[in-house]
């Protein structure tokens, strides 16, 4: 197993980890498999988006925190308890295929590291899994 160093330095980020989980997948020289990208943080999450346009990384933001305000009446006393919702909604893990030694990402597809609680010092743990039969 991998482990990726992620910093984040705002309270609220997208981090685009697509290149780092490529070095990780080309480093195991895997042909064919998946690589699974796991966040093992309850208030940071994982997904697949547009990586092209930086715009879409700030209306997924805007949106979320529009959806889920950081101050709601909510029973949870930390002060992040919109982080937790957010890193729910998003999730903790996404699973990427590989062919001929790629991930199978479409062509504007990146993977973002979601930060909510932040700025912090997170871990991503990636895990390549080679298809290869005995």
């Amino acid at each position: 197993m991998n482990e990726l160093k992620i910093v984040s330095n705002k309270k609220n980020e997208m981090i685009d980890i697509t290149n780092d989980i490529k070095a990780i997948v080309e480093k195991e020289e895997i042909s064919t498999g998946f690589v699974l990208i796991y966040v093992p943080h309850t208030t940071a999450g994982i997904t697949i988006n547009e990586g092209a346009d930086p715009s879409v990384k700030i209306d997924i933001i805007k949106t979320l925190s529009r959806l889920i305000p950081e101050n709601e009446n909510y029973h949870h006393l930390e002060g992040n308890s919109d982080a937790h919702i957010k890193a729910s909604i998003l999730g903790s893990s996404v699973t990427v295929l590989i062919n001929n030694k790629k991930m199978v990402l479409g062509t504007w597809q990146h993977i973002f590291f979601y930060e909510g609680d932040g700025p912090r010092n997170r871990k991503v743990y990636v895990e390549v899994v080679s298809n290869k039969r005995s």
